[in-house]
């Protein structure tokens, strides 16, 4: 983790009632920053908060319109946010034969949506004061398409194309555009996509892990980082050779 500080900075995590959302906020937190956490359990996030000296926000990013009102919401009272963390996301497992609409609907919503919409409503002001931190919380299903989780991996690919388009926008201005491409988190996200992780490797890591790699990327200026690491292997394969990686992936799942 960056020794960089933060006091008096303002920072938005979404998906904070727990796992890594929670974790960044804990990790914000230490490092003197001003904490607002959203989330949909109202019971936990006031917990977090609680325990970050923050404000806690309760709403549903799945709902349309609700990053909107969010960060208008921060925005009048703080009247800034310096570090934002888009966390919030969620999956769904199984044919996308078996999703209807709003299953659909509701999975870009949250994973793409929400964090395009908030990223808009505080870019103004980070541009206007020449800094400012945006992270996101991808996955490695955006960088390689996973079965049975067609749309999810839809929306986290389109996260990583919206922040290295945004990167590109806001090259010299002194904000800086990180993402977080991990494999497996040990959180909630599996048992509420509907089918738990049954894969030997990787191994899941605890979102504390997972949280200091994307605010110490974050600090650090960095572009990405990938949770574990190696996990750019099979990316990098699949740029350079993607017929090869075809082969391993239908034989390898």
């Amino acid at each position: 983790m960056a020794s960089s500080r933060l006091d008096g900075a303002v920072a938005l995590v979404t998906g904070a009632s727990s796992g890594i959302g929670a974790a960044a906020a804990r990790r914000l937190a230490a490092l003197g920053a001003r904490l607002f956490v959203a989330g949909r359990d109202a019971e936990r996030l006031g917990a977090v908060a609680r325990a970050v000296n923050g404000t806690a926000l309760t709403c549903d990013l799945t709902e349309p319109g609700a990053a909107t009102e969010l960060a208008a919401l921060v925005l009048e009272t703080a009247g800034r946010v310096d570090v934002l963390v888009n966390n919030a996301g969620q999956g769904w497992a199984g044919a996308l034969t078996a999703m209807d609409d709003a299953d659909i609907t509701r999975l870009i919503t949250v994973n793409l949506t929400a964090p395009v919409s908030l990223t808009r409503a505080v870019l103004p002001g980070m541009l206007a004061r020449g800094r400012g931190h945006l992270g996101f919380v991808g996955s490695i299903a955006g960088r390689l398409g996973v079965r049975e989780e067609a749309v999810y991996s839809a929306a986290k690919a389109g996260l990583t194309v919206f922040a290295d388009s945004l990167r590109q926008e806001t090259a010299g201005t002194g904000i800086v555009v990180t993402e977080l491409v991990p494999a497996v988190v040990d959180t909630a996200f599996f048992a509420t996509r509907g089918r738990p992780y049954q894969r030997s490797s990787p191994q899941p890591v605890p979102p504390d892990r997972a949280a200091d790699a994307l605010l110490g990327a974050m600090l650090r200026g960095r572009h990405e980082a990938y949770l574990p690491r190696w996990m750019y292997l099979p990316v990098a394969l699949r740029a350079t050779l993607p017929r090869t990686y075809r082969r391993l992936a239908a034989r390898f799942g």
